[in-house]
């Protein structure tokens, strides 16, 4: 991992932990990059944030595809949810290239995660944002 990535990943875990600690039922949360780069993590191992993060671009990539086919919408995918047998799924357009991911148990309180992810949106959006990797660096 080169020093801009691991400094990248210092600087944005803290961000992470209050949505964290404010929803008790949270298991992961992973800040990517569009391209599927875990830029931060709270609640979870590297290997599994890695996991999370190569998975969601994918989700990204697939819910774009979808937005586009609303003609009056901007073709931005803004938030995906997922139900699955034992909890959520949420990924979240969270600033630019990158994006907000959560799982959480069943008995989580859907709405006030939806609402504590926006706020964190909202509050830093600038922050969450994928730096532009130097060409040669991965």
């Amino acid at each position: 991992m080169n020093s801009q990535v691991r400094q990248a990943r210092f600087n944005m875990d803290w961000m992470l932990r209050d949505l964290a600690s404010s929803v008790p039922q949270t298991r992961h949360v992973v800040l990517l990059s569009s391209d599927g780069l875990c830029m931060a993590q709270v609640g979870t191992d590297e290997d599994t944030a890695d996991r999370l993060a190569a998975a969601c671009a994918g989700l990204q990539s697939l819910s774009t595809a979808i937005a586009a086919e609303f003609p009056e919408g901007d073709g931005r995918m803004r938030l995906v949810v997922i139900e699955v047998g034992g909890g959520f799924f949420y990924l979240m357009a969270a600033g630019v290239s990158s994006y907000l991911a959560v799982l959480a148990e069943d008995s989580v309180d859907a709405g006030l995660m939806g609402q504590c992810m926006r706020d964190l949106v909202a509050r830093l959006g600038e922050h969450l944002s994928s730096p532009p990797r130097v060409d040669g660096l991965t």
